[in-house]
């Protein structure tokens, strides 16, 4: 007896990404970026009173929060909702153009995490941290000095 076999699954082939989404993105981007910088959030602190930062994917992340409550989230996910946190507050503007590039290893600021679906990650890529903080201001055309290169 010869058995029929399963019809193999249809290949789902993904759609190209569409101008106008990336185009909405980069804009929406671009807004919450502007917002950042011009907002003043909480920025835990250790003991030295340096910023409280966390490694990931080769980066250092700056840990920021826009409000105490989502800062108290944070600790509480980490374990550690029941100690003090001390923090400074800081404009956004000031931890992407002065705060990242003295840390002096690629570094971003995480804005909200261990807020379920509203964090935020601005990575240290050209258009968010100075150019000689970006890990890829080479590949976008400047020398990471702010000259643009041919």
């Amino acid at each position: 007896m010869i058995e029929a076999s399963a019809p193999a699954a249809p290949i789902i082939e993904p759609e190209p990404l569409n101008s106008d989404v990336v185009a909405r993105g980069r804009h929406e981007f671009a807004v919450l970026l502007g917002e950042f910088r011009r907002t003043a959030v909480l920025v835990p602190t250790d003991a030295d009173d340096s910023p409280l930062t966390g490694d990931f994917g080769g980066i250092r992340w700056i840990y920021a929060f826009s409000n105490e409550s989502a800062l108290a989230r944070f600790a509480i996910a980490r374990g550690e909702g029941g100690r003090e946190w001390p923090y400074q507050r800081l404009l956004g503007a000031r931890l992407l153009d002065a705060a990242v590039p003295a840390v002096g290893v690629p570094c971003g600021v995480a804005l909200d995490v261990g807020t379920e679906g509203e964090g935020v990650l601005f990575p240290p890529v050209v258009g968010i941290v100075p150019e000689a903080a970006a890990v890829d201001a080479e590949a976008a055309g400047t020398s990471g000095d702010g000259e643009t290169r041919a």
